[in-house]
């Protein structure tokens, strides 16, 4: 059963990354699939749209609220969009890649594209970094004994030696939490960059509440955008926990790694087919997604292989379990994060 990565006992040189870029380079992997992702696109703004007239169709009803399912299960599409935008897996162009993600994230989401490529750039350059990472900064959950055993106040002590039990609850609060934090981010844009995403961030909540307050009494209506926005929390979350929790956290020996080592012992992958595909947007194969961040989502499944063979070449560890087990290595570490809180 795999277990975090664990250094080898020579660990292999950051060179080693250049023989495996060389390789997917040659096979034309890092090309982009800008018919593929028209497709996806284009089906979504479907699903999306078809979501709405739902909506409008099914009215004044308790039964409309069904349909937050389906709008959150296309929401994490849209997010998985804006995601490969912001990697520049999609577009040429810095320009059409930005207007891809400004209109995926801040109007269909609600969603600061800005925050969320800073803060997720921040991550692939250090991932699992505990000074550098700002996923696994101290927030309302802690990812290391040494953050637990600083917490301080008795409410806050109690949700680190419960945090485990309490994550999947948790994320049902993620989907609002992410827009506080995009609203929050505002004030560290510049001026044209804050004036474009406002706009479109009211654009937004105009739409959003419009279309719900012109289908449905305000009462079902905020009973819909919780359920929605709860599903849609969970949903992301249950994409990303499975990533990088129970991996290899570098202290600052860690910045002396090779791209190889880095991405690689802090990442892992989930075994699945088209549908684990499908439902992850491609973020089970997180090993090569952190190798090879502007590879267009179809062609990840396609570079495992290489990726699997130039790593056991190497003497580096490639994690990588079924879903349930990701979960429960994730949840394991959360628990053992909270130890000296239990035993102190």
């Amino acid at each position: 059963m795999p277990q975090a990565a664990v250094l080898p006992a020579k660990p292999a040189a950051g060179s080693d990354f250049a023989p495996l870029l060389r390789q997917v380079r040659d096979q034309g992997l890092l090309e982009r699939r800008r018919g593929w992702y028209a497709r996806s696109i284009a089906v979504n703004l479907v699903a999306l749209a078809a979501t709405a007239a739902g909506i409008v169709l099914s009215g004044d009803s308790w039964r409309t609220v069904l349909l937050a399912v389906p709008a959150a299960l296309f929401w994490a599409r849209t997010a998985f969009v804006g995601h490969d935008s912001g990697h520049a897996q999609i577009a040429a162009t810095r320009r059409t890649g930005r207007l891809i993600g400004l209109l995926h994230a801040d109007l269909l989401l609600g969603m600061s594209y800005a925050w969320w490529n800073d803060k997720h750039n921040r991550h692939h350059a250090n991932p699992n970094h505990v000074d550098k990472d700002p996923d696994v900064g101290v927030g309302a959950l802690v990812w290391t004994q040494r953050q637990a055993a600083q917490r301080r106040g008795r409410a806050v002590r109690w949700l680190t030696r419960n945090q485990a039990r309490l994550f999947f609850p948790m994320l049902l609060l993620e989907g609002i939490s992410l827009k506080i934090s995009s609203v929050r981010d505002l004030g560290r844009q510049s001026a044209g960059e804050r004036r474009t995403e406002a706009a479109l961030l009211a654009l937004h909540v105009a739409g959003y509440a419009g279309l719900l307050l012109s289908s449905m009494s305000p009462g079902k209506a905020v009973v819909f955008a919780l359920v929605h926005h709860a599903l849609f929390g969970l949903h992301l979350g249950m994409v990303f926990a499975p990533n990088h929790k129970g991996m290899e956290m570098p202290g600052p020996g860690g910045e002396r790694w090779g791209h190889l080592q880095r991405q690689v012992l802090t990442s892992r992958n989930v075994r699945g087919g088209a549908v684990t595909d499908w439902l992850m947007g491609g973020l089970n194969y997180q090993i090569e997604h952190h190798l090879f961040p502007n590879m267009p989502r179809p062609h990840l499944r396609l570079a495992r292989p290489l990726v699997r063979a130039h790593c056991r070449a190497s003497g580096l560890p490639y994690t990588e379990t079924g879903i349930v087990d990701s979960y429960r290595q994730a949840l394991h570490h959360m628990h053992e994060v909270g130890t000296p809180l239990r035993t102190g």
